[in-house]
């Protein structure tokens, strides 16, 4: 029986990212072994979405309040690559993580899985 998924987010700078996870999202973590940090998330679930390009995965972090975090994020020194935009299903914006890559961030507006 499945009992968990593991996320990886590949980065050009995986110390830095760690460190971003640690210390300023303040995620919980075990060290698997020489510095291989693996961090607790909150509850996730997973969508399927169609393509007609090659396939990609994206990660998104989910709040309540999509203001408030990025406030506090940015005053925390997070640099976000779009300005907060509604669509249908919530409230998103970009941040990037200091190897290079990006997140998204957003509130969402549909129910979420997580509550099942």
């Amino acid at each position: 029986m499945i009992n968990g998924a593991h996320v990886i987010v590949y980065s050009r700078d995986a110390e830095a990212d760690r460190a971003f996870f640690r210390e300023v999202l303040d995620f919980p973590h075990v060290d698997a072994g020489g510095g291989w940090l693996i961090f607790k998330l909150p509850p996730a679930e997973v969508a399927v979405h169609p393509t007609e390009g090659p396939d990609a995965q994206e990660l998104y972090l989910m709040c309540d309040d999509v203001d408030a975090t990025v406030a506090d994020l940015a005053a925390k020194g997070v640099e976000f690559t779009e300005p907060v935009t509604d669509a249908r299903w919530g409230r998103l914006t970009r941040l990037r993580l200091p190897g290079g890559g990006e997140v998204g961030l957003y509130e969402p507006r549909h129910e979420r899985a997580t509550e099942l």
